[in-house]
C-alpha cells in the first residue's frame, strides 16, 4: 500500500518532526503502530523525478505552501494541499475568485443564470472557480473562458473527470488554470471529488450555489464555505421544483440571496477592499443619438425619497423610482463619495 498522508496529517508530521525527511524516515514505524498490517511503501525520490519530469512534458507546474505564487486564500484553510500542481495560466489564481457550483442535474433556466452570472462578473474583474462537472459547472466555465477561470479537478491531471469535458479544459487553459493536489495519474474516487469541493471554497472569496437538490454536493461545498469563513450566496428557485429545494433551504439558514452579478460584488467590496464594476447593457431607447446616462434632478430626487435608514435593495430603487440601473448606480455612487449612503451585504443600501 502507498502511503499518502492527508494535508493535515502532512502538516502534523512536519511541524512534529520538524522537517520533511525526518518524518518520512518516522511513517513506516507510525503505520505499523496504527495497526496498518498490510505492506506499506513510500513514494521514492525516483518516483517523484518520473512524476516531475512527466508534469513538466505536459506544461504543469507545481506550486508549494508557503511559496509566493501559492494562491493565498487557499493557504489559509486548515487542510490546504501541500503540493498544488497547476495547468495553464497561473496569474489567474491571484485573482478576486467567485466559486459558482450546483448540481449536475441543472435546469436550462439555472444554465441561463450561470453564464450570465459567470460572464458578469468576469467582465467585473474576478474569475471564477467551478469543478468541471456537467451542467452548471461547464457553463460557468464556458462563459468566464475569455475572462479566467479555474478547473479544480477531482482526479489527476491525466484522469480528467468527465471525458467529454477535455474539449473544454482546453479552452479553459487558454486564459484560465487547472488545479489538482492528486498525483497525475490519479482516478477519481468518489471521496476525492469531496475532497476537491473543499478547494472550489478554499481558492474562493465566496461561493454561489445556483441549483441544489435535498442532498446535493453543492450543499456540502457550501457548507465547507460557512467553515472556511467564506461567504455563502444562493440563488432562490421555486418550491416547486426539487433541484431548488437545497438553495431554497440554504437561503433559509441565512446564505444571501443573488440575483444578479452586483448582489455578490456588493458583498465582497468591503472583504477585498476594492471596487467592481459589472459593465451596463441598457436597453435601447427609441430615437437615435447616445444613451446619456446622466441623472436629472428629477430622476435624482425621486431616487433619494425613496432612501431611508432602512436598508432597500438596489432592484426595489430602480423598480420604484422608473429610472434605469445605471442612473441608479449613478446616484449611488455620488451619494457614497458624499458620506450619505451606506452599503449592505445582498446589494442593499440605506441612507446615512
Amino acid at each position: 500500500m502507498r502511503l499518502i498522508p492527508g494535508p493535515r496529517t502532512f502538516r502534523d508530521l512536519i511541524n512534529h518532526y520538524g522537517g520533511a525527511r525526518a518524518a518520512l524516515d518516522a511513517l513506516p514505524a507510525l503505520a505499523r503502530r496504527g495497526d496498518d498490517s498490510g505492506p506499506t511503501r513510500i513514494c521514492s525520490r525516483e518516483d517523484a523525478a518520473a512524476e516531475l519530469k512527466a508534469a513538466r512534458a505536459r506544461g504543469i507546474g507545481f506550486v508549494a505552501l508557503g511559496e509566493p505564487d501559492y494562491p493565498s486564500r487557499l493557504q489559509m484553510i486548515d487542510d490546504a494541499p501541500p503540493l498544488l500542481a497547476v495547468r495553464g495560466k497561473r496569474a489567474v489564481l491571484a485573482r478576486p475568485l467567485v466559486a459558482i457550483v450546483a448540481s449536475r442535474n441543472a435546469s436550462a433556466a439555472g444554465v441561463k443564470f450561470a453564464e450570465r452570472l459567470a460572464r458578469d462578473l468576469g467582465q467585473a474583474g474576478f474569475g471564477t472557480v467551478s469543478g468541471l462537472a456537467r451542467g452548471i459547472d461547464a457553463a460557468a466555465h464556458r462563459a468566464s473562458l475569455s475572462t479566467g477561470t479555474i478547473a479544480v479537478l477531482a482526479g489527476g491531471h491525466d484522469r480528467i473527470y468527465p471525458a467529454e469535458d477535455n474539449d473544454l479544459l482546453e479552452a479553459i487553459l487558454a486564459e484560465g488554470a487547472a488545479v489538482s493536489e492528486m498525483p497525475l495519474a490519479w482516478e477519481p474516487r468518489p471521496r476525492d471529488f469531496l475532497r476537491r469541493n473543499r478547494l472550489i471554497s478554499g481558492l474562493s472569496a465566496c461561493v454561489v450555489i445556483v441549483e441544489a437538490a435535498r442532498r446535493s454536493g453543492s450543499l456540502i461545498t457550501a457548507q465547507l464555505a460557512g467553515e472556511q469563513g467564506r461567504e455563502v450566496f444562493a440563488v432562490p428557485g421555486s418550491p416547486l421544483d426539487p433541484r431548488a429545494e437545497g438553495t431554497n433551504g440554504l437561503l433559509k439558514q441565512g446564505a444571501i440571496m443573488v440575483t444578479e452579478a452586483d448582489d455578490v460584488i456588493a458583498a465582497l467590496v468591503p472583504i477585498l477592499g476594492r471596487s467592481f464594476d459589472v459593465p451596463i447593457e441598457e436597453p435601447a431607447r427609441e430615437g437615435p443619438g447616445p444613451l446619456d446616462v446622466e441623472p436629472g434632478d428629477d430622476e435624482r430626487a425621486r431616487i433619494v425619497g425613496q432612501l431611508g435608514p432602512t436598508p432597500v435593495s438596489i432592484d426595489d430603487l430602480v423598480r420604484l423610482s422608473g429610472t434605469s440601473p445605471a442612473i441608479v448606480r449613478t446616484v449611488l455612487l455620488d451619494l457614497e463619495i458624499a458620506g450619505r449612503v451606506e452599503r449592505h451585504g445582498a446589494a442593499l443600501v440605506s441612507l446615512l
